[in-house]
């Protein structure tokens, strides 16, 4: 039997799980607060879940605290095979890859076009690399998913010779989960052909039009800066407001501070956390409710033009932390769209379940699902079969 261990690796913090080609998780976990003295480690495993804290300089060794709890508290790691999150593959990159040398040069290139993503995914394949170094490394790319838009969903109206020299095309993100949740959402509605936009609503947010299981648009662009608005990324902004500030004395960092940092729900009220927004909102602050109204409508927006792309819609799915946790999101942003056939039933939204479940009522035209994602398991499922596992 074989097994995957699979890594998630951020600027601070590394989750991890380990599988065997049966699809059973041995062993999970999330390491926290790398670069520190005070790192943490939570696992769960054979007997269950522990707690390990120890100073964490870097990704190394939080690996190395990783391999080290595993041993002592199981499942010994001997992976066959480890798979690891990228977020950006650029036009090189539209299928998993076995990563060696050239791969992470080129996958180190792009983190100009993700800098909060590609340099800790790079950190993270690093570290397993010298600790796993008969292993192989598979690479999954979020913009992978996102490689059958057709060229008209994909190229931009700028220069199309300067567009070619530097790669500026829409390449798409949170493919892994689009690609995952659109398919059990078609499964369970028993329509491999269902026509589908899938919102997946976290800190990062995009929405994506899936067609038969395939990604015909998707809202993030050449970066995860374009779209929906995010915690402290603010999504589609008119490009001449930041040649206004450049004229105004902001120099490209700050503005790369202000897109990537100081936008978004963040940027409107202080806090990135959508629970705080939604707190404030209900407790009668203006601004905030006013954060909540912005990122509803442009949520609508995308489902009102995805709908126009796809011809039709068999159904309206939510996922990630804010889609499958926020029973208000989803009805803010449903709330209007009942001439295209949508709507949410109060007492099916504000249920507990966590599970696949429609939160639409019955005989509503579009059934409105909540899927939660497992982008780990659709990593594992890459590596394994880009091995031959």
């Amino acid at each position: 039997m074989s097994t995957v261990l699979v890594l998630n690796s951020g600027s601070s913090s590394l989750k991890y799980r380990l599988l065997d080609d049966a699809e059973t998780v041995l062993a999970a976990g999330l390491v926290e607060r790398i670069g520190t003295e005070g790192g943490s480690l939570r696992h769960r495993g054979p007997a269950g879940e522990v707690t390990v804290t120890a100073p964490l300089p870097d990704h190394t060794a939080a690996l190395a605290l990783m391999m080290a709890t595993c041993a002592e508290h199981g499942p010994e790691l001997a992976p066959d095979v480890v798979g690891h999150r990228v977020v950006h593959g650029g036009a090189r990159f539209s299928a998993p890859i076995v990563v060696d040398a050239e791969v992470e040069a080129a996958i180190e290139a792009l983190s100009t076009l993700a800098p909060l993503h590609n340099p800790p995914g790079l950190l993270g394949i690093r570290a397993a690399r010298a600790a796993f170094p008969d292993v192989p490394q598979v690479a999954v790319f979020d913009t992978a998913f996102h490689a059958t838009m057709p060229p008209e969903a994909s190229t931009y109206a700028v220069d199309a010779e300067l567009a070619a020299r530097y790669g500026v095309r829409r390449y798409g993100f949170h493919g892994t989960s689009h690609e995952y949740v659109s398919r059990v959402a078609a499964d369970h509605l028993g329509r491999p052909d269902a026509k589908l936009v899938v919102l997946h609503l976290g800190n990062g947010a995009s929405a994506c039009a899936v067609d038969a299981g395939r990604s015909i648009a998707t809202s993030m662009g050449l970066t995860p800066l374009e779209g929906l608005v995010m915690g402290t990324r603010g999504g589609d902004l008119d490009p001449g407001a930041l040649l206004h500030l450049l004229r105004q004395g902001l120099d490209v960092d700050g503005l790369d501070t202000l897109l990537n940092r100081r936008s978004g729900l963040a940027g409107l009220t202080g806090t990135g956390d959508l629970r705080d927004v939604l707190a404030a909102a209900a407790a009668g602050d203006a601004q905030a409710e006013l954060a909540l109204d912005v990122y509803a409508h442009r949520v609508r927006g995308y489902v009102g033009a995805y709908l126009a792309h796809l011809g039709g819609l068999d159904g309206l799915v939510f996922t990630a932390g804010v889609g499958e946790n926020s029973p208000e999101v989803r009805a803010r942003v449903v709330a209007g769209l009942g001439h295209l056939g949508l709507a949410v039933d109060p007492a099916r939204n504000g249920a507990a379940d966590r599970g696949v479940r429609v939160v639409s009522p019955d005989g509503a035209g579009v059934p409105v699902l909540v899927v939660p994602t497992d982008e780990e398991l659709q990593i594992a499922r890459h590596a394994l079969a880009t091995v031959g596992g």
